[in-house]
C-alpha cells in the first residue's frame, strides 16, 4: 500500500539535476545585451510616453517616445503598431529600475550612416521625405536628419517652403560628419546635372529657323529671357518688337507665354540667340498690303523737320510729308501749317517697301474734298477693297450684287462688313472737318494781311489806331467800375 502512494505522487522525472544546473538552464534561454548593442524584438505594448519592445531578455526593452523617431514630437502609434518587428540600439543596460532601455532612432542611425557614407563616396543620389520647415530650409528623412538649405532647393531661390512639407525628394550629399550628427543635402545640384544632360540634348536639336514656345522667365536691361523647357534663351531688346521700344517691360512681362524664333545656338557657350518679333509679321509688310497709294489715312504729327513733318500713320510706321505738300501756300516752317501732336488726314503718295519709307501729303489730301459733299467713297478711308483680275470690283462674300441684299447664313460677314464701312465713313466725316478747317484758316489769312497792312499805314501816319484803343480800354475801365 505505502509503495503505491508513494507512485502515484511522483509526477516528473528530473533530468536536469541540481537547481544549480536549473537555474544555469533558464539563463541559458536568456539574451544578454551591452550598451550599443544592435538588437531586434518585437513590439508589445504601445503607451502615450513609451513602447514596450520584447527581445528575449529578462525584462522587456523600453523605447521612450522620443527615441522612436528622428522627427520631433511624434505620436507613437504613428510609428509602430503591436507585433511590428523592431531594431534597436542598447542605450542602458539597465537604469534605476533595471530595465532595457532602447533606442529605435539611434539603431536607424547607425545602419543609415553606413549606408549614406556609401552613397557619398559614390557621389549618389539619396531619396527621403520632407519631415519639417525650418529656418533656412528643410529637414529631409534620409534615415538621418538632413538639411536641405532653401537656396538649394531648386535652381531659383524659393521663398515658400511650405508646400514641400511631406513631398519626397531626391538630393545629392553635399556634406556629412557623423561626428556632429551633420548632413547637408543639395536638391539643386542634382537638378544642374539632371539640366545639363538634357540641356546639352536640346541644344543639340535647337537650329536656326526653328519656331519654339516658351515662357518669359526674367526680364533684364538688354532683353528678356525664354524658358523653351529647360534652356533659356535670350530675347535681345532690339529683337522684342518691330517698332523702337526702351525696355523689354514695354512689351512682355514674367510668366507669359511667347512663340519665338532660334536665331542662332552656340553649343560650345549653350547661348541661344531667340527673337520674338520674328514671329510676328512686319509691321510694314500689315500697312503695305492693308493701304494702297491715293489712300487718305489718319495720322499723328510725331515731329517737325526742316523739310517737312513727319506723321505716324500706324504703329510703328511714320511717314514723311514734304514741306512742299503741306499747304497750296508756299511755307518757310512746318509749323506755320502742322504742330507735334495733331491730329491730320493725309493722302499716302508713295510705299517704298525696300526702303521702308513712306511719303504722305497733307495738301494732296485736302483736295477735291467737298465739306458739304455726300458722295463717299469708302475705299478711299481704308476700308478693304478687292477687284479681280479684269479690274472688276469684287462684292463680299454673301452680298447679292442683282438684289443688292445681303444673302442669309452671311450674317458675320455683313456684320463685319458693316463695321468696316462705319468706320470709313467716320474716317471720311473727320476728313471733311479738317478740310472746312483749312479752307476757313485760308479765308482768314488775307483778312489778317490786310489788318496788319492797316496797322502799319495808320500808325505811321496819324496813330488813330493807338487812339482807338487808349479809349477802348479807358471806356472798359469805366464800366468796369
Amino acid at each position: 500500500m505505502t509503495n503505491a502512494t508513494t507512485e502515484s505522487k511522483q509526477v516528473a522525472v528530473n533530468d536536469i539535476g541540481s537547481a544549480d544546473d536549473f537555474l544555469a538552464a533558464v539563463e541559458s534561454t536568456l539574451k544578454f545585451f551591452n550598451d550599443g548593442d544592435l538588437i531586434e524584438g518585437t513590439v508589445v505594448k504601445i503607451d502615450r510616453d513609451e513602447v514596450l519592445l520584447d527581445v528575449g531578455y529578462k525584462t522587456e526593452g523600453v523605447i521612450p517616445s522620443r527615441e522612436l523617431s528622428i522627427k520631433h514630437d511624434v505620436n507613437p502609434d504613428e510609428v509602430v503598431q503591436v507585433g511590428d518587428p523592431v531594431e534597436a540600439l542598447v542605450l542602458q543596460k539597465e537604469d534605476k529600475e533595471g530595465r532595457l532601455i532602447l533606442s529605435k532612432k539611434r539603431a536607424q542611425y547607425e545602419r543609415a550612416w553606413g549606408d549614406v557614407e556609401k552613397i557619398k563616396e559614390n557621389e549618389g543620389v539619396v531619396t527621403g521625405t520632407v519631415i519639417e520647415v525650418v529656418k533656412g530650409g528643410l529637414i529631409v528623412d534620409i534615415g538621418l536628419r538632413g538639411f536641405l538649405p532653401a537656396s538649394l532647393i531648386e535652381l531659383r531661390r524659393v521663398r515658400d517652403l511650405t508646400p514641400y512639407l511631406g513631398q519626397e525628394i531626391e538630393a545629392k550629399i553635399l556634406e556629412l560628419d557623423k561626428n556632429r550628427n551633420n548632413v547637408v543635402l543639395s536638391r539643386r545640384a542634382l537638378l544642374e546635372e539632371t539640366q545639363s544632360a538634357t540641356r546639352s540634348s536640346f541644344l543639340a536639336e535647337l537650329k536656326p529657323g526653328q519656331v519654339r514656345k516658351g515662357v518669359i522667365s526674367s526680364i533684364v536691361n538688354f532683353g528678356a529671357f525664354v524658358d523653351l523647357g529647360g534652356v533659356d534663351g535670350l530675347v535681345h531688346v532690339s529683337e522684342l518688337s518691330w517698332k523702337h521700344i526702351e525696355h523689354a517691360s514695354d512689351v512682355v512681362e514674367v510668366g507669359q507665354e511667347v512663340t519665338v524664333e532660334v536665331l542662332s545656338v552656340e553649343l560650345d557657350r549653350e547661348r541661344v540667340s531667340l527673337s520674338l518679333k520674328a514671329t510676328q509679321e512686319d509691321p510694314w509688310q500689315v500697312f503695305a498690303r492693308t493701304h494702297a497709294i491715293g489712300q487718305i489715312a489718319p495720322g499723328v504729327v510725331t515731329k517737325l523737320v526742316p523739310f517737312g513733318a513727319f506723321v505716324r500713320v500706324a504703329d510703328g510706321i511714320e511717314g514723311l510729308v514734304h514741306i512742299s505738300e503741306l499747304s497750296d501756300q508756299h511755307v518757310e516752317l512746318a509749323e506755320q501749317v502742322v504742330q507735334a501732336g495733331q491730329q491730320v488726314f493725309v493722302k499716302i503718295i508713295d510705299i517704298d517697301l525696300e526702303r521702308r519709307r513712306i511719303s504722305l501729303s497733307l495738301k494732296q489730301a485736302n483736295e477735291g474734298v467737298d465739306p458739304e459733299g455726300t458722295e463717299f467713297d469708302p475705299a478711299l478711308y481704308g476700308m478693304t477693297t478687292e477687284y479681280d483680275e479684269n479690274g472688276e470690283y469684287k462684292y463680299p462674300e454673301g452680298f447679292d450684287p442683282e438684289t443688292q441684299e445681303w444673302k442669309e447664313g452671311f450674317e458675320a460677314q455683313r456684320e463685319k462688313w458693316e463695321q468696316e464701312y462705319a468706320a470709313a465713313q467716320e474716317r471720311w466725316e473727320a476728313h471733311k472737318k479738317q478740310v472746312a478747317a483749312s479752307i476757313a484758316e485760308a479765308a482768314a489769312a488775307p483778312a489778317a494781311d490786310n489788318a496788319s497792312s492797316s496797322f502799319s499805314s495808320d500808325s505811321n501816319s496819324t496813330g488813330a489806331l493807338a487812339d482807338d484803343e487808349a479809349l477802348a480800354a479807358l471806356k472798359a475801365q469805366l464800366e468796369g467800375n
